[in-house]
């Protein structure tokens, strides 16, 4: 029996191909193991063998809807995953993803068609196919609260990568509170005493655990300037008002804002670390090989795809039970010495 191109191959057709019942079709293509070993192995050859014929693929939305998986695990960002430059969070984190998802079997399905309203892609909208995975993976700095809690009512399986404080939400995240601590603790045991942080305006939990690290520095002489990416300020105006507060230490938490500044610096004839030591809380293209070597933060991005993949597989799975602390993972952050933080120039030329 020929089938016609254009239409879709369904269980009905591999039934009358194989001379069997429907539900007889549905029971082999399900793979439990129960059901199967009441079907004789000549009839489940048969119907595997106008399966591979047909080329027969299941709907995904069906067999969730059946309680089956489909070994797809869906990943959602809230903002471009897709970067072109070298301090790209995200391409080490989608390399980890996709190793274990392969490790698992799993296919990857990206959610690229949200519609995006203020900047930001909406999860939930009218032609909404979150359904079509067995879980999903969230990405991005920033996630509406709002869209987790919807989430969570939903039932439907879902990690978020990155700490995140709406209850309820598993996800697997990156201490930044006690890495950030320990660079803050390093400098003022080298004798730093005033201290400028410049760090990505936002409401998000990564920014906010390296603000609350930096929380003891506060009883110092200390600047806190708060930056937008898409806002147009200008890197000589933030030049000018570190020198006109002449801090011995430059804290950055957005790695090219930080290069910029490195750049002016020696441009105006200042030594790095010699005249001002500069720490960066995120990773940089010295990851690479390239660019400064920074005192910085290195999260385990590659790990904390990995890991959030394999936290949504043992939710999914009918032989795990992940619950309490296993749901709400916090991975150590490196941090590296670099050659950017120093003894303070007691002089100050800056």
């Amino acid at each position: 029996m020929d089938y016609p191109k254009a239409r879709r191959i369904t269980q009905r057709h591999i039934a009358e191909r194989a001379a069997v019942s429907q539900s007889v079709v549905s029971l082999v293509l399900n793979g439990k193991a129960d059901a199967i070993s009441r079907i004789p192995k000549g009839t489940r050859d048969r119907v595997m063998a106008v399966i591979r014929e047909t080329g027969y693929v299941a709907d995904p939305a069906a067999r969730r809807l059946a309680g089956v998986g489909n070994k797809i695990f869906g990943v959602f960002t809230y903002e471009p995953a897709f970067a072109d430059n070298s301090t790209d969070f995200y391409t080490p984190l989608l390399l980890g993803i996709e190793a274990k998802a392969e490790e698992l079997g799993c296919d990857l399905l990206m959610f690229t068609s949200a519609p995006v309203e203020n900047g930001r892609r909406r999860i939930f909208h009218e032609n909404n196919r979150l359904a079509l995975a067995d879980g999903c993976l969230l990405l991005g700095r920033e996630m509406a609260h709002d869209d987790l809690l919807r989430l969570v009512e939903s039932r439907l399986p879902f990690v978020a990568v990155g700490r995140r404080d709406v209850e309820g939400v598993p996800y697997v995240g990156v201490d930044y509170v006690a890495a950030t601590s320990e660079l803050a603790r390093r400098a003022r045991e080298l004798g730093h005493e005033r201290f400028y942080y410049l760090h990505f305006d936002s409401p998000a939990e990564s920014v906010r655990d390296r603000k609350r690290a930096m929380d003891d520095l506060r009883a110092l002489p200390f600047v806190e300037v708060a930056i937008r990416a898409s806002d147009g300020t200008d890197i000589a105006a933030d030049w000018a008002a570190i020198r006109e507060f002449r801090p011995t230490v430059l804290f950055v938490d957005r790695a090219e804002r930080a290069e910029s500044l490195y750049r002016l610096a020696t441009e105006a004839g200042l030594a790095i670390p010699g005249d001002l030591s500069m720490v960066v809380l995120e990773e940089t293209s010295q990851a690479d090989g390239r660019g400064v070597d920074f005192t910085r933060l290195s999260p385990p991005r590659g790990l904390l795809g990995s890991s959030a993949v394999g936290l949504l597989g043992r939710i999914l799975s009918s032989n795990d039970n992940p619950s309490g602390s296993e749901l709400r993972t916090l991975l150590d952050c490196e941090v590296k010495d670099g050659a950017t933080l120093a003894v303070p120039n007691k002089g100050n030329v800056l």
